[in-house]
């Protein structure tokens, strides 16, 4: 079987690497916020181009805090996008705010900057405190423009970066764009940890104080809570292994892209929709979506063949049972994010993917496409 993602090879990749990390925090006693932590946070944020980062417990958490590092509490509105994890609109609510959705731009699946400001115009004067673009499927936002009306309208921005990490976009790695972001190390990421885990970035030292004390209680002396914190910490063994992985991300990447390139040239005459990227992105490839109105068809079709296959995301998070009135659309419907919802699918996307199994991966499609163009 052909697996969309590989947790377990990316462990065996780096086993020997992890396995010493895990040992130096066995030898060290020290479990909770130690030297690994301190070292990731530098290492990560080092490599990132940006001055601080502070590990969380999740992904989840790590939008949760810097949302509310950011001032941002009940009766606040942030922008975001509909077609993501569920997490981006989970933690919105979870910091008391209220998300209004917009549309993605058809091409890239992200924020459509186009529609922000028609969106802000249209809810009432002072509501919106926030912007969250997500960095889906490894493809930048288009952070030039969403900053530029982010700055016109005084809103803060935060960058979902759970599935960007070592995107560039004009020379800038995605989470250093924004006010602040959010990373998640969940285990299939192009960064992942073996559990959860995640990290908030900035490069506001004062901003990046008061996440330190938000992730443990408030506390800056121990058991002495200065305001509501919570409890959310990278622990040791979690950081230990990052640190073991960090210095391969960039190699791993370009795997990635690799990986993307043999899709592009094989599916390049079916009617299957490949991904684009718009100028000065250097897409991190977490997943490659390609799209097909004859979709589920097309899934059967490679589970037929011993390939497995994901989609992210199948239901608009604003069509969710969980969410059904309680989020608010920017005033217009959703039409791309409900259309692309319906034809994308994930491919096996992953550094232990070897070049031949992305062809025959490919070469499955193109043989599924003749069929149709058969008749048969």
């Amino acid at each position: 079987m052909i697996l969309p993602a590989n947790p377990a090879a990316n462990y065996l990749a780096h086993q020997q690497e992890i396995d010493l990390a895990v040992r130096r925090v066995l030898d060290s006693g020290m479990y909770i916020l130690g030297q690994e932590v301190g070292k990731f946070e530098e290492e990560f944020a080092r490599y990132l181009g940006a001055q601080h980062a502070v590990g969380v417990g999740s992904g989840t958490d790590a939008l949760h805090i810097a949302l509310r590092v950011c001032g941002v509490g009940p009766g606040d509105t942030v922008l975001t996008v509909s077609h993501t994890a569920v997490a981006t609109v989970a933690a919105v609510e979870m910091a008391g705010a209220r998300a209004v959705l917009t549309d993605i731009d058809p091409e890239t699946a992200t924020m459509d900057a186009n529609r922000l400001e028609d969106a802000i115009n249209k809810q009432p004067s002072g509501r919106f405190k926030a912007i969250i673009p997500v960095h889906l499927y490894g493809h930048p936002a288009d952070m030039p423009s969403i900053m530029s009306i982010a700055e016109k309208y005084s809103l803060t921005v935060i960058e979902d970066c759970a599935q960007s990490h070592g995107a560039v976009l004009d020379g800038r790695k995605t989470g250093t764009w924004g006010h602040v972001a959010a990373f998640s190390f969940y285990p299939t990421k192009n960064l992942g940890a073996l559990g959860d885990g995640g990290a908030v970035v900035t490069n506001d030292r004062h901003l990046a104080d008061r996440l330190r004390l938000l992730r443990e209680y408030g506390w800056r002396e121990r058991y002495i809570s200065n305001f509501p914190g919570m409890n959310s910490r990278l622990d040791e063994l979690q950081a230990g292994v990052l640190r073991a992985k960090l210095p391969y991300l960039d190699e791993e990447n370009a795997k990635r892209r690799e990986l993307a390139r043999i899709y592009d040239a094989t599916l390049s005459d079916t009617p299957v929709t490949i991904p684009r990227s718009r100028r000065g992105a250097d897409h991190a490839y977490h997943q490659y979506v390609v799209r097909s109105d004859r979709r589920d068809d097309l899934r059967s079709f490679l589970k037929a063949n011993g390939v497995g296959t994901l989609i992210h995301y199948p239901v608009p998070v604003h069509m969710q049972p969980a969410y059904l009135g309680r989020v608010v659309l920017d005033g217009a419907a959703l039409s791309h994010t409900e259309t692309i919802c319906r034809r994308i699918l994930s491919l096996p996307m992953h550094p232990q993917l070897s070049e031949a199994e992305a062809k025959e991966v490919g070469d499955l499609i193109v043989r599924w496409s003749r069929k149709f163009a058969e008749g048969r």
